[in-house]
């Protein structure tokens, strides 16, 4: 295993920032982990990353114990931390030379700096000084710093936090990109990010892990079912619709009912379906229109977002 976590406990004062935390993460994976502030993420990093000890349990990194193989942790983990400490006096390239030698590279620095600044897009920035740089491009620098010594895992701590959206498509397609060699742990409260980048999320709240499977599958945890939307070539009652068998809940799709709100004009041939759980019941549904002498104009389910199996689980 990349990252192996066995009942970790830490305890500030009174406060149990984390409860029992056990978890793995194999080699190529790229894990998301996810929780509202103060649910223990960042903990957890720190702990993986030998920055502070836990107060309970143990954890292995590559093989290496945490709390006596701190050392060869070091060497085979890039760490890069919520804030992105960086030199910001110093230019991009005499950053990096600083950092390679900090990690004593045996191969040859000048060109392993080419290579992060190549991987990393820093080209047209890489003789400026980082205090001059946008945030988007001291993330960037901050990602080469992390890979420079070629770590085997990578340990993200909100990359992509304040970045506008054109950077927040870079950095993702980066991180991305990376990790098809590496394994990648990263936090984040953007949902949409685990949903691009991850194939695995692990969701903590209040120090203890609340899920822990494949992105896929977590979009299936919400006590509420999919959706099927349906559009009809002419408006039909919602009292209609709750007549085919298996359909749960019937409601108009939100932005219907804004436009409602608003007073505008709208039509009721447009309805979001949610079934009975575990029933799929589009050919009900065709069924229905057929008897009810409609056209089905369009007919899809659309999963659940992870956005909700969050909310759901992290509400208490």
């Amino acid at each position: 295993m990349s990252i192996s976590v066995r009942n970790i406990t830490k305890i500030y004062g009174k406060q149990k920032a984390l409860d029992s935390v056990s978890l793995e993460i194999k080699p190529g994976e790229i894990v998301g982990l996810l929780g509202p502030n103060g649910a223990g993420k960042s903990t957890l990093m720190k702990i993986l990353t030998c920055f502070i000890p836990p107060t309970a349990g143990d954890a292995s990194v590559c093989g290496f114990d945490i709390l006596e193989q701190s050392i060869e942790i070091r060497r085979k983990v890039g760490y890069l931390p919520e804030n992105n400490p960086l030199y910001l006096d110093l230019y991009v390239k005499e950053f990096l030379a600083f950092i390679a030698g900090t990690h004593q590279l045996k191969t040859d620095i000048r060109k392993r700096i080419s290579e992060m600044i190549e991987i990393t897009g820093l080209q047209l920035e890489q003789n400026k000084k980082i205090g001059a740089l946008s945030r988007g491009y001291r993330q960037r620098v901050g990602l080469a710093q992390v890979l420079i010594h070629n770590p085997d895992v990578l340990i993200l701590d909100e990359p992509t936090s304040g970045l506008d959206p054109n950077q927040l498509l870079e950095i993702r397609s980066l991180i991305k990109s990376i990790g098809q060699e590496k394994t990648v742990m990263m936090s984040t409260h953007i949902m949409q990010e685990v949903e691009a980048i991850c194939n695995r999320a692990i969701i903590i709240h209040k120090g203890k892990i609340v899920a822990d499977d494949t992105t896929r599958n977590l979009q299936h945890l919400s006590s509420s079912n999919t959706i099927i939307r349906v559009e009809f070539s002419s408006p039909v009652s919602d009292v209609l619709l709750k007549t085919i068998p298996g359909v749960h809940l019937v409601s108009q799709p939100a932005d219907i009912m804004r436009r409602k709100n608003d007073h505008t004009h709208t039509s009721s041939n447009l309805w979001n379906i949610m079934p009975t759980t575990g029933e799929d019941i589009r050919a009900s549904i065709f069924k229905f229109a057929v008897d009810q002498g409609l056209t089905v104009l369009s007919l899809h389910r659309e999963d659940q977002k992870l956005e909700e199996v969050f909310q759901e689980l992290t509400k208490n």
